[in-house]
């Protein structure tokens, strides 16, 4: 019995690492140590959103993967954040796919940024 219940507990605080918020965004804004877009896909009632970032943030290449039907990260983007993707943001913004912590030092924080596709021109160019 006793193997049981530390066997349970052991499951559940695994479990508890690996859920995390992912979901598609349109990125807007990205200043500092936040970002700032809309949550949801194109055609569907977009929510506006501004979240922090995790100090560990984790910029990349999005890669779809046909037989998961899942977002992994490809190759690291160069320059992180401060890359010319996210400091010249066009009119239509960003395609990415964003993970946040659920739990942690980091609970609600940016954890992970994938770049799915282009953005719109730059604003007034």
């Amino acid at each position: 019995m006793k193997k049981f219940v530390m066997a349970a507990l052991c499951s559940f605080a695994l479990v508890g690492f690996v859920i995390a918020d992912e979901f598609t965004a349109t990125l807007t804004k990205v200043t500092g140590s936040t970002v700032e877009g809309k949550k949801g896909k194109k055609g569907e009632d977009a929510k506006e959103f501004k979240l922090d970032l995790a100090k560990n943030v984790k910029v990349a290449k999005g890669m779809f993967d046909m037989d998961t039907k899942k977002w992994s990260a490809g190759d690291a983007i160069e320059g992180g954040l401060k890359a010319d993707a996210f400091t010249t943001i066009g009119e239509k913004g960003l395609q990415v796919r964003i993970t946040t912590a659920d739990d942690g030092a980091d609970k609600g924080k940016v954890t992970q940024i994938l770049v799915t596709g282009k953005g719109g021109k730059k604003k007034g160019g």
